[in-house]
């Protein structure tokens, strides 16, 4: 389960960080922190789904469940075996 934080959190900062001194934990508020856009959580969902091998309904792709990295890693874990 770390690793899976890890490797989420690494893709979030080098696709979508901006300013390469800000700090971010499992816990930073990615959708309302205004990190990840509605058009980045589109692209972020589809390297989830590359990446474990899944498939996350629309219905299950809300800002809320893409707000964090321990968020996100329970969602990508709903949808894994």
């Amino acid at each position: 389960m770390e690793e899976m934080k890890d490797i989420i959190l690494e893709y979030v900062i080098e696709e979508y960080l901006e300013d390469e001194d800000e700090e971010l934990t499992y816990d930073t508020p990615l959708i309302s922190g205004g990190i990840v856009d509605s058009f980045s959580m589109v692209s972020l969902k589809r390297f989830l789904e590359n990446k474990y091998k899944i498939s996350i309904p629309d219905d299950k792709a809300t800002p809320e469940a893409f707000d964090n990295v321990n968020k996100i890693v329970a969602l990508v874990n709903e949808f894994t075996a």
